[in-house]
């Protein structure tokens, strides 16, 4: 078993809590997904599994062990790193074997120990032919370009057959395109390996592709933890919702009403029906701030109407995002870029197709209301 379990860890530097109180179970065999904005405490949840941070408060699992005080080098997880962190004086071949040569590994069930030549050079031809790395082998890192050298880092942490891999942005230094095949080669490896992958990014891209689950962290925070979709279509707070998606859910406040026994979000420029209350229904007249995704806003048509003024139309080619004021605020519509679109300054109506499209939130403690 190679779960890693977070229990009440916390992390402080001085004054500054890292990661405050994080409870977190990244299960057997599964691709976890650490998202969040930069300083919000992902890396340091990471580098404290790996070793490399020690922990303030809280227990440390993995597997069945409790490693709060165990060595980095006893862990048996291998991280990748952002800048690959390979030897440049060292060939392809060498690089891959390096966490080799220090090391002991216990095998065939008998006693930890060092790995004789032949089987180091057996595991190096093994990891290489996995990540298309054969014809590489005799090259250094500088004669490869940066999606080679990702790989030859991918290699070096497969080649040790650790419990977990830690992965801290390793696509951040990639072209997009690149980006793109490197995903889809994580996807396939980790479902080769069977292991568990604990990963860490602040691309939304990446955790919504590559994901089993994704935990968002904010301020040091867990803000929601749940399988990518499942948290694009459920947010829990405002803080999830405006993260999660591109362009982000629109928000804007509004007041609850109930109106012949149905339930609308009154805008002040019009309204929209709302078709769930969930399990706490909200009080007539309580103010809320609702959301609403791009992609279910709709321009003359769906559920309800509410009056907004367009401020801008930005074409991406396959779309188009029109841009409206709507009761003071910015709202973005995702729609299909066929036809001529609508013009700045034109007065369009609005509404919203989904039947749970309206999210709303309390705008003092900025949890989810329905």
């Amino acid at each position: 078993m190679s779960e890693v379990v977070f229990e009440g860890i916390t992390k402080r530097f001085g004054e500054v809590t890292a990661v405050d109180r994080l409870t977190l179970e990244v299960r057997n065999e599964e691709f976890m997904v650490l998202l969040g904005p930069s300083g919000c405490g992902k890396t340091t949840a990471l580098r404290m599994v790996a070793g490399l941070e020690t922990i303030t408060e809280g227990t440390l699992r993995i597997g069945d062990r409790v490693v709060n005080d165990v060595e980095a080098k006893d862990r048996n997880v291998s991280m990748v790193f952002q800048s690959y962190a390979l030897y440049p004086h060292m060939t392809v071949a060498r690089n891959i074997e390096s966490p080799l040569v220090a090391r002991k590994f216990a095998v065939n069930g008998g006693p930890p120990r060092k790995l004789h030549k032949a089987e180091r050079q057996a595991r190096i031809d093994e990891a290489a032919r996995t990540l298309g790395l054969t014809e590489l082998l005799g090259r250094k890192p500088a004669a490869l370009s940066g999606g080679q050298r990702q790989r030859v880092a991918l290699a070096r942490a497969i080649v040790s057959r650790p419990a977990a891999f830690l992965m801290d942005e390793p696509l951040s230094n990639l072209d997009a395109k690149l980006r793109a095949q490197t995903r889809l080669e994580l996807v396939d490896l980790h479902e080769r390996l069977a292991t568990t992958f604990l990963y860490v990014t602040h691309d939304q891209v990446e955790a919504m592709t590559m994901a089993t689950r994704i935990a968002i962290l904010n301020d040091g925070r867990l803000q929601q933890v749940g399988p990518p979709q499942a948290v694009y279509e459920r947010p829990h707070n405002l803080f999830v919702a405006r993260f999660i998606g591109s362009p982000p859910m629109n928000t804007i406040e509004g007041t609850f009403v109930i109106d012949a026994g149905e339930a609308f979000v009154d805008l002040g420029a019009g309204r929209f029906r709302v078709a769930d209350v969930g399990g706490e229904p909200v009080a007539h007249d309580t103010r809320v701030v609702v959301g609403v995704r791009p992609e279910h806003l709709v321009i003359g048509g769906g559920a309800g109407a509410v009056e907004a003024t367009v401020v801008a139309v930005e074409w991406l080619g396959h779309e188009r995002h029109v841009v409206c004021e709507l009761a003071g605020s910015h709202v973005t519509i995702r729609e299909p870029s066929e036809g001529a679109g609508p013009k700045a300054g034109e007065r369009v109506r609005l509404g919203v197709e989904g039947a749970n499209a309206v999210h709303l939130f309390d705008p003092a403690t900025t949890e989810r209301l329905n």
